[in-house]
């Protein structure tokens, strides 16, 4: 008797862990994403209002969507946020083109969207998808003040020259060393330029400083309200400087195929026009990102 009761127990014993091995696997299996729709999708932008709604977007579209959404933004600039994105700390995140394609290939020879867009393509890692880019264009542009231009003839890169005395450009501090800072300027335009660190991204203390002539000249993506708002010029670019410049999203395996269609369907109905009024409610307006995207996805349909 005492034999066949240890022989009930053994057997329930050895059930039951062959259970407990089964929960294990299947915890295992979701816990290694093996459901992608049920794991948390990291949303991140730059310190960049702009950036902060376009990911704003993103991350409204996939909570309607019933994904799970973490939100990590205003990380920094190109050179801080692109290791995390490629690291898989970051699932998701707006950029620009061609100021994404010279990180990864500063060498390039591309200039034209569709050049940039396929270069930028083969040039991500094996880790990141590049989604569709939009029509939307947030170009990265030299400026200078309506005085300035008319003073020495300024419509273009080149003109540059003829302004006399020192020439100082002001950015945010990642430009002295970019391809798009003074050493592109002098490498593509043979015109020598000092720079003065400005970190507010083309902002106010850019655009001050622009008008009390402590820089000369200044980066602002030109879907930057502040342009037209202090009647700002920017200068054409003939020999292509600054790369084609669309917004693009970069995902990491974390996005499913649905998840995908979503972000591609933003990205359709983001234009130029629309993302200059977006920026519009944030820089005029003062309007927080998370009001401003819930307005522009319920008038498109898409939430």
């Amino acid at each position: 008797m005492k034999t066949l009761l240890r022989t009930g127990i053994t057997a329930v014993i050895a059930s039951a862990l062959l259970v407990g091995c089964g929960s294990s696997d299947t915890l295992e299996e979701t816990a290694t994403g093996t459901d992608t729709a049920s794991e948390t999708i990291v949303v991140g932008s730059q310190d960049y209002y702009s950036s902060e709604i376009i990911a704003e977007l993103y991350a409204q579209a996939l909570e309607a969507a019933d994904y799970d959404v973490q939100r990590d933004f205003r990380i920094g600039q190109r050179e801080v946020y692109m290791g995390e994105v490629e690291n898989g700390s970051v699932d998701l995140f707006p950029e620009y083109t061609g100021p994404l394609l010279q990180y990864w290939e500063p060498d390039t020879d591309a200039r034209l969207p569709d050049e940039v867009y396929s270069e930028l393509v083969d040039a991500a890692p094996d880790s990141l998808t590049i989604l569709d880019a939009a029509p939307a264009t947030d170009q990265d542009a030299y400026v200078v003040t309506r005085e300035l231009s008319e003073q020495y003839d300024l419509s273009s890169i080149p003109d540059l020259a003829n302004i006399p005395g020192p020439l100082v450009l002001g950015a945010n501090s990642e430009a002295e060393t970019r391809p798009n800072g003074p050493i592109g300027l002098r490498e593509n335009y043979g015109i020598e330029a000092g720079f003065t660190p400005i970190e507010d991204g083309g902002g106010p203390l850019t655009i001050k400083a622009l008008r009390d002539g402590d820089v000369q000249f200044a980066i602002v993506y030109t879907a930057d309200p502040s342009i037209a708002d202090n009647d700002l010029v920017v200068l054409e670019d003939p020999d292509g400087m600054f790369l084609a410049s669309q917004v693009v999203p970069v995902a990491s395996d974390a996005l499913d195929e649905q998840a995908q269609d979503i972000i591609n369907e933003i990205s359709a109905a983001l234009t130029s026009e629309e993302l200059l009024a977006l920026n519009s409610q944030s820089v005029n307006d003062q309007a927080p990102a998370a009001t401003i995207a819930t307005q522009w996805l319920e008038d498109k349909g898409l939430i």
